[in-house]
């Protein structure tokens, strides 16, 4: 089995990398799918965000306004701080079981844990390649306001939460550079896969 960690900053186009590495066969864990499941109504998270951010973040189906919710901690680092505690232990928990599951299953697996703050939560140590995807801020504010319908403030501040890409960059085995077309950022990543699967072999 190969680990590999994916990250990048928000809207620098992880998804397309993990599409097309679902594609070829790679097994993708979601961190933003995870948090979305732990903030789900009646979950032990989810109760306990609403107890300390106040109902007023509350959907009617029980969940959490992620929304609002950015809105107050990309604007307030200590209530950041909070919730990536409350958080994050939860999430690589999880991850933790579906990489178990995965070995049972298939023990020469590919797993890629897609997570944005991979290298802030120091959880890319437990990795044993790392990926990062490059987009330049500027496409990364443009993408926030044209797919989220975010204002310049609004993508400025969830950008300026993260690492700096050009900083992540110095962690990384690999870079996908995503600040050209859509294809050429699909060819990077199935010429990488081919270099994981290589890895992989080699470690078996």
């Amino acid at each position: 089995m190969l680990i590999v960690g994916l990250t990048g900053g928000i809207a620098s186009g992880k998804s397309l990398v993990t599409r097309v590495l679902r594609e070829l066969g790679a097994h993708v864990i979601d961190a933003d799918k995870i948090v979305h499941d732990l903030l789900s109504s009646g979950q032990d998270a989810c109760n306990e965000v609403i107890g300390h951010f106040g109902t007023g973040i509350r959907l009617s189906d029980g969940s959490i306004d992620r929304r609002m919710l950015g809105d107050i901690i990309f604007n307030d680092p200590g209530e950041r701080a909070w919730l990536n505690n409350c958080i994050h232990p939860r999430v690589f928990e999880a991850y933790n079981r579906q990489v178990r599951h995965i070995i049972e299953r298939q023990p020469e697996a590919i797993v890629v844990m897609d997570a944005a703050l991979l290298i802030e939560t120091g959880y890319h140590k437990k990795v044993d390649k790392l990926i990062v995807v490059y987009a330049t801020q500027q496409d990364q504010v443009r993408r926030l306001m044209e797919r989220d319908r975010f204002t310049l403030e609004q993508a400025l501040a969830r950008i300026s939460s993260q690492m700096p890409l050009d900083e992540k960059r110095k962690y990384a085995d690999y870079v996908i550079d995503n600040t050209g077309t859509r294809e050429a950022s699909e060819q990077q990543t199935r010429e990488l896969f081919e270099k994981l699967r290589q890895v992989a072999v080699l470690r078996d």
